[in-house]
This record gives structure tokens, C-alpha cells and sequence, in this order.
């Protein structure tokens, strides 16, 4: 076949284009080494948010291990309290802080609908009887159908709150159908103890030493699929896209330390009962009845949290519709 183009001008038209190629080519091996030197640049400072309930969290602060473990990626850790779940998530969207120690599984439900950009990177497996309905020692009231009527009190958009809503739900009764007193766990359980409310809705470490202290009675906890009770440690988009090899170290850290809190009960109670000022024997009950299993976050296992998001929207505590898929999910290596 005769070739159309002149000899000459078709050598140097290969020429350029083996010229073009070779480039691209070059371009994009600098791309990549320089996207490789973004995601293995970790930050020097990691400001992590918690509450003093963060059980896990509050031991790797105490003991200082997550200080050590960053120590060969030079990174420093500032530790910031928050008072609840709501402004600790709120902190991390705005920027405030990088990382969020363990909130319940309702908080996320709150973030998103208020438009906040987060990223999930690590969950504890459900715990289903860490929060229950306590009832007085010798109350008449025997089953959750017995609270029609009833002044109940119950923090306002808690994982106990959910529960509560599931529960009258399962009974064939309706949120309106109980007189609610909107209280913090401190306020609940003084007015639960002082005689004030028929029952409170709780979670340990607040309903282990309530049981310790006043003999209440559980009338119904979130076992038997009633409500998972999961808890949820989240991120910033920025701090998870530029700082993996940070988030991976608290993840194994996180990890480690929940093994370790259910393979030594009476240490860890002990640890946290001094942290806390509370009696060691209620914090190794309430122990008992956390799975401490620190894993991986997926899609499937945030099932449940689009069911809360429903039920809240019913009761007119969440201003929009949200879809809880849609959320973004760190993953650790392998």
C-alpha cells in the first residue's frame, strides 16, 4: 500500500508523537509520586475530640499510648472534651477538631441531617443491653405496655431515646401515649431515684450504678433486635483524606485496647472507676455489657441507622428527611 504522507514528514510525525507520549507518560509518573507523597505525609498534630464516658479513648489518654504509638510518624495529640455527643460532631465539621472518639449511634443521625460533611472510621459491634428502661425496685409496672400514661424520662435524641420509641412501638403504644421529661442522665437519675419519674431510660455506665445504688429494675433493654445499640467513632473529610496513616493508628489502637478491656474486667474496671469516681464493681457490669469489638465501618452494618433517622423524622425530632447511606467510610488497609 502506498504510503500517502511524504517519508520524511511521517518520521517526524512518529518522532512527535513518541515525544507526546513519552511526556504523558512522565506527567504521569510525577502525578502519581506526588499523589504517593500526600498520602504518606501524615499531619503533625491530631486534635482528637471526646467525653468523659469515651471509655476506650479516655484509657489510650490516660496511659498515654496513642501519644507513643504516633511518636515514630511525628505526630502530636491535643485532646478536647466535649459535654455530649451533638457538639463533639458538631466541632468536627467545623473544623475544630480532626477526630471524634465513640458517640451512639443516634448522634451521626443528628449530624447529617444538619448538613454536616463526616467520615465514619471505626465502630464498636452492637451492644444491645448497655441501655435499658429501669423502673423502681418495687414498682407495679411490669411490662413497657404498663407505661401508658406514665411520666418517663429519657434524654432527648440519645441511643436511649431510640430505644425507648422501639420499645413502646413493640407494645403497641405511641410516644404520645407516655408523659416524656426531656433530662440528661445526671438530671434522670435524680429524678429516678428521688421518686419523680416512673421510669428512666438509661445506658452504663449511668444504669449500672443506678442498679448499684437504688436496686432498679430493668423492664426491658435493646436485646432481641429491639434496638443494636452501636457506638461510632467518625472523622473530618479533610483530616481522613490527608491523615490515613494517623486514623490507622488509632484504629488499631482502638482495636487492641477494646480486646483488652474484655480479657482484663477488673483491671480495666478498676482504670476507669478511678478516672470516673464511680464505684469499680458497677463499671466492670457495665463492661459486661459492652462488645469493646472495634472494627471496620460498612454500608450494611449502618443499617440500622437509617430506621432511627425514620423514627425520629415520625416524631418530628429531626427537621428533614435523611438518608443515612449516603455518608462517607474510611477503611483500614487490608
Amino acid at each position: 500500500m502506498t504510503n500517502p504522507f511524504p517519508r520524511s514528514l511521517s518520521r517526524r510525525a512518529l518522532l512527535g508523537l513518541a515525544a507526546g507520549a513519552a511526556a504523558s507518560a512522565g506527567l504521569l509518573t510525577h502525578l502519581r509520586r506526588a499523589a504517593a507523597q500526600v498520602s504518606d505525609t501524615a499531619p503533625d498534630t491530631v486534635r482528637i475530640g471526646y467525653q468523659r464516658s469515651s471509655t476506650l479513648v479516655a484509657l489510650l489518654k490516660a496511659n498515654g499510648e496513642l501519644e507513643k504509638a504516633l511518636e515514630p510518624l511525628g505526630v502530636k495529640v491535643t485532646w478536647h472534651e466535649f459535654t455530649s455527643g451533638l457538639p463533639l460532631l458538631e466541632a468536627l465539621n467545623l473544623g475544630k477538631i480532626d477526630l471524634s472518639a465513640d458517640v451512639a449511634d443516634t448522634v451521626p443521625v443528628f449530624a447529617q441531617a444538619a448538613g454536616a460533611k463526616l467520615v465514619f472510621f471505626a465502630e464498636e459491634a452492637p451492644s444491645p443491653s448497655a441501655q435499658a428502661i429501669l423502673v423502681p425496685e418495687g414498682s407495679k409496672i411490669a411490662s413497657v405496655a404498663d407505661l401508658k400514661g406514665r411520666k418517663v424520662a429519657v434524654t432527648k435524641g440519645a441511643g436511649s431515646h431510640y430505644l425507648l420509641l422501639a420499645a413502646l412501638a413493640k407494645a403497641g403504644l405511641a410516644f404520645k401515649d407516655i408523659d416524656p421529661a426531656y433530662l440528661t442522665p445526671a438530671d434522670g437519675r435524680a429524678a429516678f431515684v428521688g421518686g419523680n419519674v416512673d421510669a428512666w431510660v438509661a445506658w452504663d455506665p449511668f444504669l449500672a450504678t443506678t442498679q448499684a445504688q437504688s436496686k432498679a429494675r430493668i423492664l426491658a433493654d435493646g436485646s432481641n433486635g429491639l434496638a443494636s445499640y452501636k457506638r461510632y467513632y467518625l472523622g473530618s473529610e479533610d483530616f481522613t483524606r490527608n491523615g490515613g496513616k494517623v486514623v490507622a493508628v488509632l484504629f488499631d489502637q482502638l482495636k487492641a485496647k477494646g480486646d483488652w478491656v474484655k480479657a482484663n474486667p477488673k483491671e480495666a474496671a478498676a482504670q476507669l472507676a478511678s478516672l470516673w469516681n464511680i464505684n469499680a464493681a458497677a463499671v466492670e457490669v457495665a463492661n459486661g455489657r459492652r462488645s469493646y469489638k472495634v472494627g471496620a465501618v460498612t454500608k450494611d452494618g449502618l443499617a440500622e441507622q437509617q430506621k432511627i433517622a425514620d423514627a425520629f423524622l415520625k416524631e418530628g425530632l429531626l427537621p428533614k428527611a435523611v438518608d443515612t447511606g449516603a455518608v462517607s467510610i474510611w477503611q483500614p488497609a487490608g
